[in-house]
């Protein structure tokens, strides 16, 4: 009987990922295709298979190679890459406070790798051993303080720390240290430019180099997310019955804080703050397939890279030639779901 169901349980599932998997590379397509220039899917195919497999270019004019290999579709697998990251972190921090309003923008994580990233470029940090990386690894670890630094406070207001009281810590934190950051600006000079394009979000002329910055922290974080799902499934029916099952729950909440923190912090690095896609993308996919982890982050991963890849998409194409930030757009999405989802907890009997 037990097989039985588990077997249902996993065909239902089949649909879902085969929906992710087609918007994920529809979006990666379309993404590509569009724009001032536009490049049939048969030329992206071509020019693709040329570059990742030795095969031919045939007829493909050589100028929509370059437009495609080296403009479009770098930045179309970077926003994928940091939709996932986020999403899938969001989804691991909702997952762990039992709470949808919790993702890394709410919980100050997004905040504190900005005030990292800000102050790299603020002060024109370089760390000799780690080069290029001194961005990427200053961010998240500004990011994994900010998160250690919100429990902390957390626990000192409440023994108990309720989820409320994290999330409203999260807003304090990322509130002061929106100040910080405004401070720094404030202060700056020729950077000025820099800084601000880069805190309302972007993926604009940035390609394989940013890829190949966030790609080794993504792939970690990831994994030990994914690696870690049927711990997060036990904790998510409360700390105590986790211990019953064998968690060891403070040292699986600390891995769980510390790959969500190292996600963030690595797609704020290459990105800025792009607001609310961990907190929208794992809420829809928990409302289509259920809260059972082991399907809900990968889930969550390909329709997060697959949700930013179309926002970018309409970022750089609503008022052609000029191009929006895409937080702005993460933004406009993102604030009427969190009400919407704010309102909704509370008909049900409270926010926590």
């Amino acid at each position: 009987m037990r097989k039985r169901s588990t077997r249902t349980f996993l065909l239902n599932k089949q649909p879902a990922y085969l929906l992710a998997v087609l918007f994920l590379m529809s979006a990666v397509f379309i993404g590509t295709a569009v724009g001032t220039i536009h490049v049939p899917f048969r030329d992206i195919a071509v020019i693709l298979a040329h570059h990742l497999f030795g095969t031919e270019l045939g007829d493909v004019d050589p100028s929509l190679d370059n437009i495609v290999w080296k403009i479009r579709f770098p930045r179309v697998v970077l926003a994928g890459l940091i939709g996932a990251s986020l999403a899938i972190a969001g989804a691991a921090f909702q997952g762990l406070l039992r709470n949808p309003l919790a993702d890394p923008y709410t919980l100050g994580v997004s905040s504190g790798a900005s005030a990292g990233a800000v102050m790299v470029l603020f002060f024109n940090i370089s760390i000799p051993f780690l080069g290029g990386f001194t961005l990427p690894v200053i961010s998240i670890s500004t990011a994994i303080m900010t998160i250690f630094f919100v429990l902390l406070f957390a626990q000192t207001i409440e023994r108990s720390m309720k989820v409320e009281t994290i999330i409203l810590t999260g807003i304090i934190f990322s509130s002061f240290l929106g100040s910080v950051i405004s401070l720094m600006i404030a202060l700056t000079g020729e950077e000025l430019r820099q800084i601000i394009s880069w805190l309302l979000g972007s993926v604009s002329m940035r390609g394989w180099p940013y890829i190949q910055l966030i790609a080794p922290f993504f792939i970690v974080g990831a994994l030990l997310l994914m690696y870690m799902a049927p711990e997060l499934n036990a904790m998510s029916f409360g700390e105590e019955k986790a211990r019953h099952l064998g968690v060891n729950v403070q040292r699986k909440k600390m891995m769980v804080l510390i790959a969500g923190s190292v996600l963030t912090g690595a797609a704020v690095a290459v990105s800025g703050t792009i607001g609310f896609v961990g907190l929208v993308i794992p809420h829809f996919v928990r409302l289509l397939i259920g809260p059972d982890h082991r399907h809900l982050l990968p889930l969550s991963m390909m329709s997060g890279a697959g949700f930013l890849i179309i926002a970018d998409l309409a970022a750089r194409t609503v008022i052609s030639p000029t191009e929006l930030p895409i937080g702005v757009i993460t933004s406009l999405i993102g604030a009427p779901v969190f009400a919407a989802i704010l309102i909704n907890k509370k008909r049900k009997g409270g926010v926590a």
